[in-house]
């Protein structure tokens, strides 16, 4: 657990709207505040519902259990880059438990996050056995008529190349969308939705400000990717679905686009890649 305090909520949304990307079991290990807290506060602010992620197949399994009994939450599962490369000689036996859970809820509306991370992995080996856990994915997600929720660091062009080779699915979320405008524009073509979390307010971030702006309104999501990227102006503090009116505001304001009428478009959008939660959300 952080050492340092949850920030006091912000001000409620006028209109609701829907955290596409978090992580509520890493949420409560960092911070203490349970799923039900967590979606409570959520909900109290205008946050009404969340894609929890998995990364793993626990991790996945809990996001599964989640959604299955919370009905603001819908689960995407999956391997992610990181831990294709950690599973090492286990890399065949977690994707099979991941896609053995396709078959288990039709709380699973996504594939993810999987798709490539050259940040933290130099080594051609290792990034080559992201490159093939993410093609296994993207063939489950259009198998299955699934989401798929990208994780991108530093390897746009190879993560493009991948996407190009095995074909784009339908409905794709870049998450954390970290590209500048010309990779924008290259996602938007295959298709695909840009999410932005905090990163998008830091001062430093220009570059995703200027992808922001040539983002369609109709392929626009905005998530928390909590407990992580915490928005400002309460960078710094863990993060969890109840601040992500600070990062709607923020795009709102970048856009000059009417608030409440953004965030009802970026809960429409969110039910246009994830499907309906059902009607208690």
């Amino acid at each position: 657990m952080t050492d340092k305090p949850l920030p006091e909520p912000p001000a409620p949304l006028p209109v609701p709207t829907t955290d596409a990307h978090t992580h509520l079991g890493t949420t409560a290990a960092k911070t203490g505040l349970t799923p039900a807290d967590a979606l409570a506060r959520a909900r109290a602010v205008g946050v009404h519902r969340v894609v929890d992620v998995g990364y793993d197949p626990e991790s996945s399994r809990e996001a599964v259990a989640l959604a299955m009994t919370h009905p603001g939450v819908v689960a995407a599962v999956a391997v992610h880059p990181h831990d294709a490369v950690e599973l090492g000689d286990d890399l065949d036996e977690g994707l099979r438990a991941v896609e053995a859970l396709l078959r288990t809820s039709d709380r699973i509306r996504a594939i993810g996050e999987t798709g490539l991370d050259y940040y933290w992995v130099k080594d051609p080996a290792a990034q080559r056995i992201q490159r093939d856990a993410f093609a296994t994915q993207i063939g489950w997600a259009r198998e299955h008529d699934l989401a798929l929720v990208i994780h991108d660091r530093d390897a746009h062009a190879d993560l493009a190349d991948v996407l190009d080779a095995q074909g784009w699915p339908d409905r794709v979320q870049m998450h954390c969308f970290s590209g500048d405008a010309e990779f924008a524009r290259r996602c938007l073509a295959g298709g695909a939705y840009l999410s932005f979390p905090g990163t998008v307010t830091f001062k430093a971030n220009g570059y995703l400000r200027e992808a922001l702006r040539i983002t369609p309104l109709d392929r626009l999501l905005v998530e928390t990717d909590a407990p992580y990227l915490t928005p400002v102006p309460q960078r710094g503090h863990p993060n969890a679905s109840y601040l992500l009116p600070h990062t709607v505001r923020f795009l709102a304001e970048v856009l000059g686009a009417d608030l409440d009428a953004l965030s009802a478009r970026l809960d429409a959008n969110a039910t246009a890649v994830f499907g309906a939660w059902g009607p208690d959300a």
